[in-house]
């Protein structure tokens, strides 16, 4: 899952004195109850980011299922913690519920709704686990609206592949080349970027990118099928058996090499 980090910094909460009669009232008093007060909101806020982390900490180890008691402990500090709904949501997709994902997602959304982890995350839980691009592609456009957003060449990759899935290719590519003019050694979208070229029969300038893709020497299955596709249709048949004699040799178990296989036999 492309799923932003998660980032748990913590805020102070700005409680405002209340006003008391100066002769009921010492100053010194006033400031240690401010103090008091304020110290509290953080103590809050810190119960819940220790127990969010230690969700993490089960969830990268695989114990799903003590990564969900302590995140829902974080709640029981602060239910508000933008970070503890963001990993409730990805347990809870790790087991299969996907109606608690999707509100816990949402939560996080309300929360920072301008921020572009919480949308782009939002946004990708609704294209690729609940089918629903047409939805999704909002909060793709509110993630990278964000100035401060870190990723935003992953939000511009997970916008086109949603308008991918929805057969707007077009479009899809457009999405891929801002990502790409952000980070050119985006794999994902230079990946993407070939294919879509290959579907809208570009095969030419779809080689450009399957090219940058393989250079960064970290090939798939399906990027070295989509090369051997593209040199097929290019008549290259020396690059094609190139690519499929990698794809054997690298990824003899894959869909792709059985493909290969399949097609060679007929």
């Amino acid at each position: 899952m492309r799923l932003d980090r998660i980032l748990l910094s913590a805020g102070v909460a700005m409680l405002m004195a209340a006003c008391v009669p100066v002769s009921n009232t010492n100053p010194g008093s006033n400031e240690g109850s401010k103090i008091n007060r304020q110290s509290k909101a953080e103590q809050k806020q810190e119960g819940a980011r220790v127990h969010t982390e230690l969700a993490q900490q089960y969830m990268a180890n695989g114990d799903l299922e003590d990564a969900l008691v302590k995140v829902n402990k974080a709640f029981t500090f602060d239910p508000n913690y933008v970070p503890a709904h963001t990993v409730a949501a990805v347990i809870y997709q790790r087991i299969n519920d996907l109606p608690n994902a999707e509100l816990h997602y949402r939560k996080a959304q309300s929360l920072a709704p301008d921020k572009g982890d919480t949308n782009n995350n939002l946004g990708w839980f609704l294209c690729n686990s609940e089918g629903k691009p047409a939805e999704a592609l909002p909060y793709f456009q509110k993630a990278v609206a964000d100035p401060f957003y870190q990723t935003p060449s992953l939000a511009w990759n997970n916008a086109g592949i949603c308008e991918q899935k929805g057969q707007n290719l077009a479009a899809a590519e457009v999405d891929f080349r801002k990502a790409l003019e952000i980070d050119p050694n985006n794999s994902g979208a230079l990946y993407q970027l070939a294919q879509v070229l290959y579907l809208q029969n570009d095969a030419f300038r779809a080689r450009a990118f399957i090219q940058r893709f393989d250079a960064l020497g970290t090939p798939t299955a399906a990027s070295l099928k989509l090369g051997h596709d593209i040199e097929s249709r290019l008549g290259n048949r020396d690059a094609a058996l190139n690519y499929s004699r990698r794809l054997q040799s690298q990824f003899p178990d894959s869909e792709q090499a059985r493909a290969l296989d399949a097609t060679a036999r007929q």
